[in-house]
C-alpha cells in the first residue's frame, strides 16, 4: 500500500485535468495489479471521471449546474464565504469527493474516453488536496 497527497491550485470554477498527475504516481509506484482510490478533502469541490475529448462536455456540465445550483439563491441561509458558498456545497453533494479506478498492467485502467478530473465549484481560485491510496501489488 502507497499513499501521496496532491496538492493543486484551482484557477476558480470549473474542472482541471488531474489524469496525468494520478497516472505518474501509479507508475512511480511499481504496481501491476490493484487500486488507485482518490479522496479529496473539500465541501466545495469534488472529482470526477468524465469525457476526456471533448472540452463541450465538460462546458454543458456546468452549464447544467449553473441552471440547477445557482449562486446566490435567496433561499440559502449559509452564505458565509459569499453567494457561491452554499451553491459550491450542494455542488459537491451531487458529485464524488472520492473515486476508485484499477490499476491494470502498471497504469489506470480508464476507458478510452476517460479522464481524471478535480472540479472546483467555488469562483476564486483555492489550493485543494487530493489523497493517492494505492493498492495492489
Amino acid at each position: 500500500m502507497r499513499q501521496n497527497i496532491m496538492r493543486l491550485a484551482t484557477r476558480g470554477r470549473g474542472t482541471q485535468d488531474i489524469t496525468s498527475l494520478v497516472e505518474r504516481i501509479v507508475q512511480e509506484s511499481g504496481l501491476r495489479t490493484g487500486l488507485c482510490h482518490l479522496f479529496v478533502r473539500h465541501t466545495s469541490c469534488a472529482l470526477m471521471i468524465c469525457e476526456n475529448a471533448s472540452p463541450e462536455v465538460r462546458a454543458d456540465i456546468e452549464g447544467w449546474f449553473g441552471r440547477t445550483v445557482p449562486d446566490g439563491d435567496p433561499r440559502y441561509r449559509h452564505d458565509l464565504e459569499g453567494p457561491d458558498d452554499m451553491a459550491a456545497h450542494l455542488r459537491t453533494m451531487l458529485t464524488e469527493v472520492s473515486l476508485t479506478v484499477p490499476i491494470v498492467e502498471g497504469a489506470l485502467g480508464l476507458g478510452t474516453w476517460q479522464g481524471l478530473y478535480l472540479y472546483e465549484h467555488r469562483t476564486e481560485p483555492h489550493t485543494r488536496e487530493i489523497v493517492v491510496t494505492l493498492h495492489g501489488e
